[in-house]
């Protein structure tokens, strides 16, 4: 017992009620003024508004915060003056050239006529009976040329300014400060789509700058009502959010709709426009996508024009348009720039990829597993005799080719590009041809999970590509369980889910459920350009009438 207490004493451990160290404040202890800080007006003494700011900024450890520190003289007397940037948001010769280089060429003006006054024989033009100027107004209407400017009068407004990009300055005596747009921080420029490349059409792609975003579409759509609603997302980051539509064509109620959702998000920070949608589409547990994401311009202003709201997200490149149906995501940018007959025939070739891409691997386990009579003879005795050295059951066979079919196209992407296309070769050639050979799966398995591959990049739209390589799996675990009649049971819970689905009050398979007019040109079959006179009845727009009943006039005077 001696030496059981002696080795607790020793290496024992008492765990401590009390502890003679103080942890740093964090937001949970902190005051709720501190925590929510008010908004607090900017005062007239320019030393206290510099000491609220190096504390707000935390100057003493942040170093891209600067303070430039001059004398602007007035009449004459000298006040002083403070400009607050942070470096590398801003563009250096701007603030040079259109604030600190007038309020500097003013200040030489004005000591030079100083010194013209004192000397023998010159007449002052200083006049002690001129009253005294409005500081505040004289330098926001004389001093500053730059063309964005404003003034604010509480330092909220002023920070939110800085941090997007903007300068303040801070005049002594003046209750406000003077905020200078002089953005300058690097982006990417205008380049070619990198997801939804096309052959014929434009070539111009979204990119991470929310202003540049909504120029692009500015340039397409040259008309007065429409209108770019921004508002900020986040109570952190503060992300800029642009709610875009054509007054005369959109819905108000859809309006209405999207700038509640968007202005209800109780959240720290946004980071990108995929974070968004899944903030605010109807039903967030289903993975079929309900909004479209694409990075074109063009695709982006055909809908509008069609009457649907754009929503872009300041930093990332793809543009939200809501409402969303099914038949977008089987649709291309390319399909307006093609002759109609060439165009439906790609969306036939699309549908008839689609249903491959779900259900081929689960017919091919159902069929082998219960519905050998539908086999002919000779490729029945080819797949048995391809199967007859495989010790694997055909779900488990398939179910390893599948994933190891995920494994490859994950590596593709998260690889450079210049190693993704050796990845595909290992994957499709040498480790299929071993896998083969070492009679872990048949040829017949590897042609089957080939074509199911090949039709799922055939879909235009990543997002429901995505879902259908999650629904596959179910497919087959049900084509294993029951055959055909388990797959015809999960497709009808399936189909009853999408069909109770919608977006933004817009039902996922209209205008076919509920059934609607398909002489407009709201169907998945594309009619003719002098045929597409109205927009989408779903839509409910104010302008129903897309062009004239008879667009093509010149045909009146041709014989």
């Amino acid at each position: 017992m001696n030496i059981k207490n002696l080795f607790q004493q020793l290496f024992g451990y008492t765990e401590q009620e009390d502890y003679e160290f103080i942890l740093p404040n964090t937001a949970n202890n902190l005051p709720e003024s501190d925590v929510n800080p008010t908004a607090e007006k900017i005062y007239p003494s320019l030393s206290v508004n510099i000491e609220f700011l190096k504390t707000k900024y935390n100057l003493l450890i942040n170093s891209d915060i600067k303070i430039r520190k001059f004398a602007l003289p007035v009449q004459d007397k000298k006040v002083a003056a403070a400009l607050l940037f942070i470096d590398g948001m801003v563009d250096e010769s701007t603030i040079t050239e259109s604030v600190l280089q007038p309020l500097l060429l003013k200040n030489s003006i004005t000591m030079k006529e100083q010194e013209n006054a004192n000397k023998p024989g010159r007449i002052s033009i200083k006049n002690p009976r001129t009253p005294r100027i409005n500081l505040e107004n004289f330098i926001y209407n004389g001093l500053i040329p730059h063309n964005s400017i404003s003034k604010e009068t509480e330092f909220k407004e002023v920070v939110s300014k800085v941090n997007a990009g903007f300068c303040a300055l801070f005049v002594d005596t003046v209750g406000c400060a003077f905020c200078v747009e002089t953005k300058g921080f690097k982006g990417r420029s205008v380049s070619e789509p990198i997801t939804e490349s096309i052959i014929r059409g434009p070539q111009e792609a979204f990119v991470e700058n929310i202003r540049i975003n909504t120029s692009l579409l500015r340039k397409i759509i040259n008309n007065e009502n429409f209108v770019i609603e921004e508002v900020e997302v986040g109570k952190v980051s503060k992300t800029k959010v642009a709610i875009c539509y054509i007054q005369n064509i959109a819905n108000d109620d859809l309006v209405a709709e999207t700038k509640y959702r968007i202005n209800n998000l109780k959240i720290d920070s946004l980071l990108s426009s995929g974070q968004l949608e899944q903030l605010i589409k109807d039903n967030p547990n289903n993975t079929f996508p309900q909004t479209i994401a694409t990075e074109r311009p063009d695709r982006v202003s055909s809908y509008l024009l069609s009457g649907r709201v754009a929503i872009i997200v300041n930093g990332t490149p793809f543009v939200l348009v809501v409402p969303a149906i099914f038949i977008d995501f089987l649709s291309s940018a390319e399909d307006r720039n093609l002759n109609y007959h060439f165009t439906n025939f790609l969306k036939f070739i699309r549908g008839i990829a689609l249903f491959f891409a779900i259900f081929l691997p689960g017919l091919y386990v159902a069929i082998t597993n219960y519905h050998q009579e539908l086999i002919p003879s000779e490729l029945l005795f080819a797949i048995a005799n391809a199967r007859e050295a495989i010790p694997f059951p055909v779900i488990f066979e398939i179910l390893i080719m599948e994933v190891s079919f995920e494994l490859i196209r994950e590596a593709g992407l998260r690889v450079s590009s210049s190693f993704s296309t050796t990845i595909g070769i290992i994957g499709a050639l040498i480790l299929g041809d071993a896998a083969v050979s070492a009679s872990i799966v048949s040829p017949i398995l590897i042609i089957v999970v080939a074509f199911t591959g090949i039709c799922g990049f055939a879909i235009p739209d990543f997002s429901l590509t995505s879902s259908i390589r999650i629904y596959r799996f179910f497919y087959i675990v049900l084509g294993f369980l029951a055959g055909f009649l388990g797959i015809a049971l999960g497709f009808f819970i399936h189909f009853i889910l999408l069909t109770n689905l919608s977006s933004f009050g817009v039902p996922y398979f209209a205008p076919y459920i509920p059934f609607e007019n398909l002489n407009e040109n709201n169907g998945y079959i594309m009619k003719p350009v002098w045929k597409r006179q109205r927009r989408n009845q779903f839509l409910n727009t104010k302008r129903p009438e897309a062009a004239n009943k008879i667009s093509m006039e010149w045909r009146k005077h041709v014989k």
